[in-house]
């Protein structure tokens, strides 16, 4: 079996499963290309058949790498290697690169704006909105931060609207401290309850009736360095 596949590991080395259920290992004259070099990877691909070992954690799925014939993936990664190593290659790459940064600038820019528009403070609150429109963007928009800010599936409103309130939830309610039975549906009514209690501090500052910091969460955590929120 040297067809290209993709197979699931096994607690035994070098023993993968097939998609049936077939316990397999690669044959002779094959090696393991270590995740990590896209470019290198799609070229060991494309030049013939591959098995790409993946294992699947909750509902992320991880690369553990690429069989295929030693002869592929030294060949691809030599002629890989004589590529990179052309001006007209590293020109392109800072030209990606500066192009991805502009991009990401950009939507630093409009997220924070979308973030500020969906707040609708009133203008006592004015300075309370900036700050934590900055503070929400900067969590939410790192580039690889897998929050939703970076996924294109729902509108930006929708974004900034779920991004605003990821973050109180974190940072204003006690989310983080606690314990949840590990019952089907339990965090997602104790997410859905604490966002109703976000939605609710929110509206407080929607009118310009004046309270103490210290009677609020918002305002209390606003008034502090900001701490690492985890998701």
């Amino acid at each position: 079996m040297s067809t290209s596949l993709v197979l699931s590991p096994t607690a035994q080395p070098g023993v993968f499963l097939t998609p049936d259920g077939q316990r397999v290992s690669p044959p002779a004259g094959w090696e393991c290309l270590p995740p990590g070099d896209a470019g290198l990877t799609r070229r060991v691909k494309a030049a013939g058949p591959s098995w790409t070992v993946q294992e699947k954690k909750g509902r992320k799925i991880f690369s553990l790498g690429v069989w295929a014939p030693a002869a592929h993936i030294k060949a691809a990664r030599a002629a890989l290697e004589a590529e990179r190593s052309t001006d007209a290659y590293a020109k392109r790459r800072q030209s990606d690169s500066d192009r991805r940064e502009r991009v990401q600038t950009e939507y630093v820019q409009h997220f924070a704006s979308a973030v500020y528009q969906y707040l609708a403070f009133a203008p006592h609150y004015h300075e309370l909105a900036k700050e934590l429109a900055l503070r929400v963007t900067l969590h939410a928009t790192p580039v690889g931060s897998g929050t939703v800010a970076r996924t294109q599936q729902i509108p930006i409103e929708d974004r900034a609207r779920a991004a605003v309130i990821a973050w109180l939830r974190h940072q204003t309610t006690q989310y983080d401290q606690l314990h949840i039975p590990r019952v089907k549906g339990m965090r997602r009514e104790v997410r859905r309850s604490l966002a109703e209690d976000s939605r609710f501090l929110l509206q407080d500052h929607r009118t310009s009736l004046p309270h103490t910091v210290e009677s609020c969460p918002l305002c209390r955590v606003l008034s502090l360095p900001e701490r690492p929120v985890s998701v």
